[in-house]
């Protein structure tokens, strides 16, 4: 049987609760929901990347990608993204910053899904994400 392998790259902090940035078994990486918070450093708290939908999508985008790597994928293995809003008016801003993100970075995009949920204050944006490897 293949083992379950616990993913937290160095850019992250450890989750405040009993779960795992993301996780792989076998070929199969599934990313937790991330939120536009900055790289972590010693001694500051999590901290949002700006008060702005595109910082923050651009620092979640990183974030879910910082995983991947860490579970040797890549964005073009990725079969299914979920996006989490706050609000409803965010989404044309939020389409025209992934398809500028994604633009040139895969050739077949991921399925996605996008719905709108309560998120801690100040936290605009959360993605999770499937990939598979080859």
């Amino acid at each position: 049987m293949t083992e379950k392998i616990a993913l937290t790259p160095k850019t992250h902090t450890t989750p405040p609760a009993k779960f795992s940035h993301g996780v792989r078994k076998g070929n199969i990486l599934q990313v937790a929901g991330q939120v536009g918070f900055l790289p972590a450093e010693e001694g500051r708290p999590p901290t949002p990347a700006g008060p702005t939908l595109r910082e923050q999508t651009l620092q979640t985008l990183a974030n879910v990608h910082a995983i991947l790597e860490e579970g040797g994928a890549s964005w073009e293995d990725v079969m299914m993204l979920r996006v989490y809003l706050t609000d409803v008016d965010h989404f044309a801003e939020m389409n025209a910053i992934y398809n500028a993100y994604f633009e040139g970075r895969v050739e077949i995009p991921a399925a996605r899904t996008t719905v709108y949920v309560g998120l801690p204050a100040g936290l605009l944006i959360e993605i999770d994400a499937l990939a598979v490897l080859g």
